[in-house]
């Protein structure tokens, strides 16, 4: 009888929010503040260059980043890092969008990702150059 219109809720993380555990969010989600644990987004997630999320996962449709990432990402979508970002972990990725000035450490696997169930990729750890 009555209908609902569809519409792609916000969840909003201020600049002076700290959340830790795990979040689920059905529609879009920005982060200002911080988050630290494991991050699931049905929908788009846009973080702040204020903005810090850190766990073990990031998954989300589109994901555009301006602040801090330390997770391993994973995009059905588009992942955009401007020049402010700084993304530390994996990320698997339909796309891949990287500004100049952006930092990033990590591998990058870009494939269809809506077929990769959570944690399915396993990247080889990084091995960096011992100091003399």
């Amino acid at each position: 009888m009555f209908r609902r219109k569809r519409t792609n809720a916000l969840t909003y993380i201020s600049a002076t929010s700290e959340f830790q555990g795990n979040l689920n969010v059905e529609g879009n989600l920005r982060v200002d503040g911080i988050i630290h644990g494991t991050v699931e987004v049905r929908g788009d997630m846009e973080i702040s260059s204020t903005g810090l999320v850190e766990g073990p996962e990031l998954r989300a449709h589109n994901i555009v980043v301006h602040g801090v990432i330390k997770a391993h990402v994973v995009a059905e979508g588009r992942l955009t890092l401007s020049r402010t970002a700084r993304l530390e972990g994996d990320v698997t990725a339909s796309s891949l969008d990287i500004e100049a000035g952006a930092f990033y450490v990590g591998h990058i696997a870009t494939s269809d990702v809506k077929a990769l169930p959570v944690g399915a990729n396993k990247f080889p750890e990084l091995v960096g150059r011992e100091e003399e």
